[in-house]
């Protein structure tokens, strides 16, 4: 009952995770709202869930925009998520991503602070955050010491919500996860759905670093569960305000071997081509996530192998209705493939979603 009928803002809700946890809003009852800057009409916020949440176009960075979207939709939780997410992005483009995820972040709490209905923020940070650390795996009182520019975002970001919270007991606080992924990723230049996309087109996957770097693979269904457990607690507890958390498997694999488990799970033989071009990026970095065990209760529903297994269910389901697409369209006179291409224009990146809330 505790999401029925809540107002929640949810900002980068076209992401990854984004998509997942406005799923699980929606199946809870609460009203979503989504801060939109682009649109992508691959993104499983668009394909499914266009018609049951309210979009308010606009950035992030934008803070009048935020601070009527909070006031005048009566927004009870926050879930921020909106960042630029892509370590060579950020590499290349280390203002763009400062911009968003810096900026973004004082943004949407200034304007938190200036709204009194607002309860309860829950603001994505990363494993990133915690920068090159001798000690492994990260404990969350590590001090924050990113260096290059995507963890130096992070671990700004990380401070600015304790800063609130510290100061203006704004009720923010703060999740740090390993590398996401799931069903709906789109995004080939990561290393899961690129491996995927690769192996089942019989393709060889490619691995940008040497393959040795080690970190943690999270199933966004289970970090979308874990955002929410925390926004209920955060509201049932203030002495959780300024804390942060670690949600993770406890599974750290290198990235040779997470390639080599998803060829084992699709049943490839293919061999990975090793680019060894990766640059800037930590050799090692997994988490404890002890004290969410602890503290709130929390362990994830999939173990590391499930989670991939029903990533990999997801994705030969996509590219089933890619191939049934382009067949219809060279078997029949044209009029079935744009009868076919319009209906995947509607499906294409969306769950698949029964009533027993089977997950993507």
């Amino acid at each position: 009952m505790f999401w029925r009928d809540r107002p929640v803002l949810v900002t980068g809700g076209s992401g990854l995770l984004g998509g997942f946890l406005v799923e699980d809003l929606l199946h809870a009852g609460a009203d979503v709202y989504c801060v939109l800057r682009d649109w992508t009409p691959t993104s499983v916020l668009l394909t499914r869930f266009e018609r049951s949440i309210t979009i308010i176009r606009g950035d992030v960075t934008d803070q009048p925009l935020l601070e009527r979207a909070l006031g005048e939709n009566e927004i009870d939780t926050v879930f921020h998520l909106a960042a630029q997410t892509v370590v060579p992005v950020a590499n290349r483009n280390p203002v763009s991503t400062f911009d968003s995820n810096i900026k973004g972040t004082w943004v949407l709490l200034e304007a938190a602070r200036r709204s009194p209905l607002v309860r309860q923020i829950v603001a994505a940070s990363s494993d990133k955050a915690y920068g090159d650390q001798a000690v492994l795996p990260y404990k969350e009182d590590l001090p924050l010491q990113g260096r290059h520019p995507y963890d130096v975002s992070k671990s700004c970001a990380d401070l600015i919500c304790q800063s609130y919270a510290a100061t203006y007991d704004t009720p923010v606080a703060v999740t740090r996860c390993g590398n996401l992924f799931g069903g709906g990723d789109l995004n080939w230049n990561r290393i899961v759905p690129g491996t995927i996309r690769s192996a089942l087109r019989d393709r060889q996957p490619v691995i940008r670093s040497d393959g040795s770097l080690v970190r943690d693979y999270f199933y966004a269904g289970d970090a979308a569960e874990a955002y929410m457990l925390l926004a209920e607690e955060l509201a049932r507890d203030r002495s959780l305000i300024g804390t942060a958390f670690n949600f993770s498997n406890e599974e750290p694999l290198s990235v040779s071997a997470v390639v080599a488990l998803l060829l084992e799970v699709i049943g490839s033989d293919l061999q990975p081509l090793v680019l060894n071009q990766a640059s800037h990026e930590i050799r090692e970095q997994f988490l404890d996530s002890g004290f969410a065990r602890r503290r709130l209760g929390w362990s994830p529903r999939l173990a590391l192998r499930e989670g991939l297994e029903e990533t990999v269910g997801w994705y030969r389901e996509h590219f089933g209705r890619e191939f049934n697409v382009q067949s219809s369209w060279i078997e029949g006179d044209g009029r079935a493939g744009a009868a076919a291409t319009e209906t995947l224009g509607e499906a294409e990146g969306s769950p698949r979603v029964v009533s027993t809330g089977e997950r993507r």
